[in-house]
């Protein structure tokens, strides 16, 4: 994470100090700094994207192939290092030596051979490994409580539809956890909307290709509560390093919960009214959805619950009534490239809207 956060910081200074005052190279370097460190922070405290600790069956399918690839990898260096070391010091230059060039030998059959055999030997066994870990991830047999989850990539957010449960949300899926006993694997059927992206979630799974006009699936069953990270791993824009995945493996209570929370309309509290008509009689209706209202809008995410979801653009910055006020009064401040408008409201419009999204549990 730390990695895009930086390479994007360093990006934006650059240009700013090509063709922006030093005054406002200032205000961004010290609002850049403050909102990096604190989204350091806040990634920190949650899970990683390592591919050496697997929570479930097909990362660890993966994990073990690596650690196989990884062993033999290992061998061939130790063997190839440890004859060119014998061979540095069995024949190197002593006093004394003599500067004729030694005899030299062509053409045997034995050593050709071996280098030939043991490579393709070694290729063949390979091949053959990957694809028995691809043949039993593929081929594994969907038991009938497995949950069925569409998933389709934008520019720069990721959308989730639950078809039998009737919920639509965005950016942070929500799955139950499998266990031995009772096997609840979840299968993602894939698509885009735009460009070519790549759903990975190392700890899960393998990457799998999301591209237009291609349906692929793929299946995790973690088998521990908790969240597990990930990253659009195809260079899809501008935006790609701020297009996260964040997977919550749930208990079945708690996701009996959250689904029971999402199946039901938006809450409009009475309070917020004001911040529903600003919403509505604005661009906002044409790109979202808010369940329960005149909002239909699927250009942009699913907003009937967003104050339920720990984090906005598509989790790259925490949710934060401050940061969503941010967020609307300019998506390019946080996410540049971002196909959300500046909306341009006024500070009491703003102020009202921001108030109004917070309330949708």
């Amino acid at each position: 994470m730390s990695f895009w956060i930086y390479r994007a910081a360093a990006s934006k200074l650059i240009a700013s100090t090509i063709g922006a005052p030093a005054r406002e190279i200032a205000q961004w370097a010290s609002h850049g700094i403050c909102r990096t460190a604190g989204l350091l922070a806040f990634q920190a405290n949650h899970s990683s994207t390592s591919i050496f600790a697997p929570e479930g069956t097909p990362a660890r399918s993966i994990f073990g192939l690596s650690m196989f690839v990884l062993g033999i990898c290992a061998a061939i260096f130790l063997i190839v290092s440890g004859l060119l070391l014998f061979t540095l010091i069995r024949f190197r230059h002593r006093d004394g030596d003599s500067e004729r060039e030694p005899a030299q030998i062509y053409g045997s059959n034995q050593v050709e051979l071996s280098w030939t055999v043991i490579p393709v030997l070694i290729i063949v066994v390979l091949f053959l490994a990957t694809a028995r870990v691809i043949f039993i991830t593929e081929q594994a047999r969907k038991p009938a409580a497995a949950l069925d989850v569409v998933v389709i990539g934008h520019q720069y957010w990721w959308e989730y539809r639950y078809p039998k449960l009737g919920i639509v949300t965005a950016n942070e899926l929500h799955v139950p956890v499998s266990d031995a006993a009772h096997p609840t694997p979840t299968y993602l059927t894939m698509s885009s909307a735009d460009t070519d992206h790549s759903f990975w979630v190392p700890e899960l799974a393998g990457k799998m290709d999301v591209i237009p006009n291609k349906v692929n699936t793929m299946w995790i069953d973690p088998d521990k509560p908790g969240l597990y990270l990930g990253q659009c791993a195809q260079y899809c824009g501008t935006q790609h390093a701020k297009m996260l995945i964040r997977v919550y493996a749930d208990s079945p209570a708690d996701f009996a919960a959250w689904v029971a929370g999402q199946q039901h309309p938006a809450i409009q509290s009475p309070g917020a009214s004001e911040g529903m008509a600003v919403f509505q009689r604005n661009a906002c209706v044409n790109c979202h959805t808010i369940s329960g209202t005149a909002a239909q809008g699927t250009f942009g995410p699913d907003l009937s619950h967003l104050a339920s979801r720990a984090t906005i653009a598509s989790g790259s910055v925490p949710l934060t009534q401050d940061n969503l006020h941010a967020f609307i009064d300019d998506p390019a401040h946080f996410k540049p490239g971002a196909l959300m408008p500046a909306m341009h409201l006024s500070d009491h419009d703003l102020d009202a809207v921001t108030q109004y999204l917070m309330t949708l549990r």
